[in-house]
């Protein structure tokens, strides 16, 4: 026997602490292996290709898999999905930490990826079946917050036990909240699902991921090698036509309307909601994976102060944050004028192109102080700017992201919020490649190294950190000064082009972000104004059972 989920029940709430906790785990992982890369190359003898493959396996099979991801959480059930991704997490996460040889490191990550993908998107997938409008801002905050919560929680649990267990225990930190996750998620969150009978377009599948894949490793290597190199270009090159070619053959599969579901409803992107909300909570990845990249190495190297320093030198931008995603949700709720008053009139909410135009406005100025930043600036300066950009992000990424959502059907929103996650990983890849690259020129630029060996040359070229190292091996504090210097200013030059980006977007949100957001149905689906209805409302065709 099932019973339904109403709009007014408790486990809802319940339940949207057990997706919170899922991403966490998600974004748990994402820095804690940076940290410990140098151990681990010495304890497996990893070569540098193997450490960057430790990376990339991560990232490439996690872009390969959202879009398939998406599409069988609508067909099987997201919970059900959702409930073995976590468990196929920690076995992973056991994997990576008593992983004996860097082949089955690389391996354990590659699984590790294919997990991530079934989680970012069905978190976001049941929100427009569990929630109304209404109260849907409250639920973005949550899990938003839960995933951005992540990026220096892990960097201080990380450092933490580096400094007193060995290098496998930074996974083991997955294992405790991938067990809680699965006991919530199992006994708080309702099934849902589409109802859809047609077959899987298994040629976009091949194709989707093919694409996604070869962009993702082009950007990646672009930022490694530069963008000449010529892999680097050949597999952008090959991504974008696959991607291209994608884009053609669902047009193709959506005219037919035969028995074949396609992977992508392009339809969505004739909302404005949806179009210009994904684009705008991409910007968002782009500019603050670029930020998240660069001030760890600012604190470690620069600065000096060890992972567990620098990872609590991140937290006033959580603090910002929690504030911003508090007051931006609440501007996004109707709420009564008077709660004693009969027929009193709701409050008009903010609308969203202004909430996300005001946001990333007070991230760009945030970002233009943050350039100001000098080797001997002190951490209350950074602690400053650091909690405005948090803020304005929180008040910029929710908004955005419920103005996409706000055009997906229930039937469909397991595929269409795997379409916002791979487009806004995409847009962090993007971010890590383009500013880093204006970060290392710009660094390379300020270097004087007259006189120095061709090995050590390229070991100050390499990296901050191998300047750093290499200034303190030869005992040359003008080489020491001239690599922090030379870091800074790319630093600094980096935070005026994500300021610009951030500017860029509060333009692009007053000229094109709706003031209300539509629910587009898929295409054969009744769904049209769906998530206007209550959570268990029966005119879709999407169920959602416990």
């Amino acid at each position: 026997m099932t019973a339904a989920v109403t709009s007014t029940d408790s486990r809802r709430w319940w339940g949207l602490g057990a997706l919170s906790l899922s991403v966490l785990v998600v974004a748990l992982d994402l820095f804690v292996l940076t940290l410990a890369l140098p151990t681990v190359s010495a304890d497996l003898h990893a070569s540098s290709g193997d450490l960057q493959w430790f990376v990339d396996a991560y990232s490439l099979v996690l872009a390969a898999a959202l879009l398939p991801a998406g599409l069988l959480g609508d067909r099987v059930g997201r919970k059900r999905l959702l409930v073995g991704a976590l468990v196929l997490f920690g076995v992973a996460s056991l994997a990576c930490a008593y992983s004996t040889s860097a082949g089955e490191l690389i391996a354990a990550r590659a699984v590790l990826g294919v997990a991530a993908a079934v989680i970012l998107p069905m978190s976001l997938a049941v929100l427009p079946v569990l929630f109304t409008p209404a109260e849907r801002p409250r639920a973005i905050a949550a899990v938003g917050g839960a995933t951005f919560l992540g990026y220096p929680i892990g960097p201080i649990l990380g450092g933490w036990l580096l400094d007193h267990f060995w290098w496998g225990s930074v996974f083991l930190i997955n294992l405790p909240v991938v067990v809680i996750a699965v006991v919530a998620v199992v006994f708080l969150m309702p099934e849902s699902r589409g109802e859809g009978r047609q077959r899987v377009d298994l040629t976009g599948i091949v194709v989707s991921s093919a694409g996604l894949t070869s962009v993702t490793y082009g950007l990646i290597r672009a930022g490694g090698n530069g963008w000449t190199d010529p892999t680097a270009v050949a597999t952008l090159v090959a991504g974008v036509v696959a991607l291209a070619a994608f884009v053609v053959w669902e047009r193709r599969i959506s005219r037919s309307r035969g028995q074949v579901l396609p992977l992508v409803d392009l339809g969505l992107f004739k909302s404005a909601g949806f179009t210009w909300g994904t684009v705008l909570s991409t910007l968002v990845s782009f500019a603050l994976f670029g930020l998240v990249f660069a001030m760890p190495q600012y604190f470690l190297d620069v600065r000096g102060f060890d992972s567990l320093a620098a990872g609590l030198r991140m937290l006033p931008m959580i603090g910002g944050l929690a504030l911003g995603l508090g007051i931006g949700q609440r501007l996004q709720t109707p709420r009564k004028a008077a709660r004693n008053a009969p027929g009193a009139a709701a409050a008009v909410p903010v609308s969203p192109k202004i909430l996300v135009a005001a946001g990333f406005a007070i991230m760009a100025a945030a970002l233009a102080v943050g350039t100001g930043t000098t080797v001997g600036s002190g951490s209350g300066f950074a602690a400053t700017w650091f909690a405005i950009t948090g803020f304005g992000l929180g008040v910029a990424m929710p908004t955005a992201l419920n103005a996409a959502l706000g055009a997906l059907s229930p039937a469909r929103s397991g595929s269409g919020s795997a379409l916002i996650t791979a487009m806004r990983q995409v847009g962090g890849t993007i971010g890590v490649a383009v500013l880093g690259t204006i970060l290392a020129t710009v660094y390379r630029s300020h270097l004087h190294l007259t006189g120095l060996p061709a090995a050590a040359e390229n070991a100050v070229r390499g990296s901050v950190a191998g300047g750093i190292a290499t200034a303190r091996a030869t005992g040359s504090d003008a080489l020491l000064e001239t690599v922090r210097n030379g870091y800074v200013h790319g630093m600094d030059v980096m935070l005026w082009v994500c300021s610009g980006i951030a500017i860029a977007s509060a333009l692009l949100a007053l000229a094109f972000l709706p003031g209300r957001s539509a629910v587009l149905g898929a295409p054969g689906d009744d769904t049209s104004g769906a998530a206007a209805e209550p959570a268990t409302s029966t005119r879709d065709k999407s169920t959602m059972t416990t």
